[in-house]
């Protein structure tokens, strides 16, 4: 199977403190100060898929206005991945996780 492709490109250089996180299991490199969809995006991480085909989709709004974008973090909680920054460390995951799998 192929490598996931980037759905964000960076324009411009941005400088800042290095950042990793985990998503899914795969860790992702960002900088702080990104926002974590900025960050999983530019590294090919899969959020959504479209209703109708199966294709990745990217966010809709991009901005915390359309609830499109929730992650889940490692004890539970729900974040909009386009309001939310990067924090070294962060453990996120695509969908809900039973709190025994990430705090067993």
């Amino acid at each position: 199977m192929d490598a996931p492709k980037a759905q964000f490109r960076r324009v411009a250089t941005r400088s800042g403190q290095p950042a990793t996180l985990s998503f899914d299991g795969t860790s992702i490199l960002a900088t702080r100060g990104d926002s974590v969809l900025a960050a999983l995006l530019a590294n090919g991480a899969l959020i959504r898929r479209l209703e109708f085909g199966g294709e990745p989709r990217a966010g809709f709004c991009l901005m915390g206005a359309c609830q499109d974008c929730w992650v889940w973090s490692a004890d539970g909680g729900r974040l909009r991945a386009c309001t939310t920054q990067v924090a070294d460390g962060m453990v996120l995951f695509a969908e809900p996780q039973p709190l025994a799998a990430t705090h067993g």
